[in-house]
């Protein structure tokens, strides 16, 4: 047994099912054994891709996602997409081929030091030297990336070590992760202390609560001591977005209608929350609320988020324990005032929404694409001034029905996690939002999909330009400065492939466009010009809106 074989055994061992990667002269040994295995490789065109790809699988089940490239600018290829996935605590390994050790000590085509150039992007990196330490190294990795909180490792595995017999005796390890903490009695007796002594507690809801499947525990937790309850980005659906005490998503660097909840309160129950996610600078900008973290990670250090107390452990445990001995917050006055503000941030998303005007509002298409979709279906957004239109009007039902990377925020992510998306679920319908921008930038990625027999939706925002640097540059110097582009035929581009292209030339087509798009067996596109002037209208109003508390 060769150690590439005896890595494949591994992966195996730890569950996985599915990769990504693209190959080259340095992997192959691992691409043979895959042949003889239980892991479907899912060949992409671009390594970029393929870590996206395992970035989506890892945050939609908790499980670390696998990706491999070759050395050089194959690893490189795949660093952006690895960092992604770290800073956004989505578990993912990444293997990369390198070349023999015969050439480490001296210049020599194609070589980096891929252990050191990863390491700032990683929770932890190794280089197998030796086929005998394989199985520790794997299970090491899968551990650490799936361990709290959770992110990315990478495995550098040289040519020659891959191609040499590992000892008779090499077996992979048993899997085995940590369990679930109760958080101390102390702890959660302060937290109780500062809940019920709150004039207006509010909980900001974070990624954590998907990652720990907690939402159903922060519902009870809101519903008994009346706490209304906001989510960022990457928190959407922690909360279902009908229920009465959901505010609704903060995240907009500017003040949003939601930061009206958040002025007000004095204490702030952050609630698997990543300073990542949102500053709190932006939300604390006085650094007078008392903060509660509740979290399995100890807080990060920030000026604006010094904590009054900090409750590690199992999301869930600790707001059971919390909720059982805090003081019940449902007076009728905070109630109503919690009721006044979702209602007037709701009627203000209704007429937003209803605007048939063409090229179309992106609220009017963020408010077609939530109908188009179930509570079960899967939304994932690029990154663009789109992302900001739908974290801020897409309601969520439920957790991981909607994937913002507002992390390391990297354009590119949806078209190929959509692929990712599928794989995992293919009787859930998934739709990918993509600015112009960030389609582009992987699109090769569709004839994977059509490859991969991966039927899902891509909707293009098109407007031709980077749209959410020309809103910062307009606002802030009233002028753009080298954000415009063309675009090629996006109903062409998509039929080249073998997918479906679509244009809208009208906002009332919108609804039968995306209700035909989402039930093709192949990939479909469909590209819909958009007003963004809207985004400046909103900087206008973020400002001035006047709560009604």
């Amino acid at each position: 047994m060769t150690a590439a074989q005896l890595l494949v055994r591994c992966l195996e061992n730890e569950g996985v099912r599915c990769m990504f990667g693209v190959p080259g002269e340095e992997n192959i040994a691992v691409l043979d054994a895959l042949l003889d295995s239980g892991v479907r490789f899912i060949q992409t065109r671009h390594e970029q891709g393929a870590a996206f790809m395992a970035d989506v699988q890892g945050r939609l089940t908790g499980r670390a996602g696998v990706c491999l490239s070759t050395l050089g600018p194959g690893a490189t290829n795949l660093l952006t997409a690895v960092a992604d996935a770290n800073m956004d605590r989505a578990p993912l390994v990444a293997i990369t081929g390198q070349a023999a050790t015969e050439r480490f000590h001296k210049e020599s085509h194609q070589v980096l030091d891929l252990v050191s150039l990863f390491r700032p992007a990683v929770k932890w990196n190794t280089e197998i030297v030796r086929p005998e330490i394989l199985p520790e190294a794997v299970r090491k990795a899968f551990k650490v990336a799936q361990t709290e909180k959770p992110g990315a490792t990478h495995i550098d595995l040289p040519e020659d070590v891959a191609e040499a017999e590992a000892p008779v005796a090499c077996e992979p390890l048993v899997p085995q992760q940590p369990f679930p903490t109760e958080p101390l009695e102390a702890q959660v007796e302060r937290a109780v202390k500062i809940i019920s002594e709150a004039r207006d507690p509010i909980v900001l809801a974070g990624n954590g609560l998907a990652r720990g499947r907690a939402s159903d525990a922060l519902r009870r937790f809101a519903e008994t001591l009346g706490i209304p309850v906001v989510e960022t980005f990457m928190g959407k659906g922690s909360i279902p977005a009908a229920h009465p005490l959901a505010l609704g998503t903060v995240g907009l660097q500017e003040r949003d209608y939601v930061s009206c909840g958040l002025d007000r309160a004095d204490v702030v129950i952050c609630v698997g929350y990543d300073l990542v996610e949102v500053a709190p600078s932006h939300w604390n900008p006085e650094r007078d609320k008392r903060i509660v973290h509740i979290d399995p990670s100890p807080a990060e250090v920030d000026a604006a988020y010094q904590v009054a107390v900090g409750v590690q452990g199992a999301i869930a445990l600790s707001l059971a324990a919390i909720a059982e001995r805090a003081a019940v917050r449902g007076g009728k006055d905070a109630l109503l005032r919690t009721a006044r503000l979702k209602e007037a941030i709701e009627a203000e998303f209704r007429a937003e929404a209803e605007d048939d005007a063409f090229p179309v509002k992106p609220q009017r298409l963020v408010r077609a694409l939530r109908e188009a979709l179930g509570d079960e279906d899967i939304l994932l957004s690029d990154v663009g001034a789109h992302k900001l239109w739908i974290a801020r009007m897409y309601p969520c039902a439920r957790p991981n029905t909607c994937i913002i990377s507002n992390g390391f925020a990297s354009m590119g992510i949806a078209l190929p996690g959509a692929i990712g998306a599928k794989l995992l679920f293919p009787e859930r319908r998934v739709l990918a939002a993509c600015g112009d921008g960030g389609f582009l930038m992987n699109v090769q990625e569709l004839e994977t999909a059509v490859r991969a027999e991966t039927p899902f939706v891509a909707v293009v925002f098109e407007d031709s330009a980077y749209g959410v640097i020309k809103w910062k540059q307009m606002k802030r110097y009233g002028r753009p400065a080298f954000v415009d582009f063309g675009n090629p035929d996006f109903v062409a581009l998509a039929e080249s492939f073998g997918c479906r292209g679509y244009r809208v030339t009208a906002t009332g087509e919108l609804a039968s466009i995306l209700d035909e798009a989402l039930r093709q067996t192949v990939p479909a596109v469909v590209a819909c010009p958009v007003d963004y002037g809207e985004n400046l209208k909103l900087t206008e109003r973020l400002g001035s809106w006047v709560c009604p508390m």
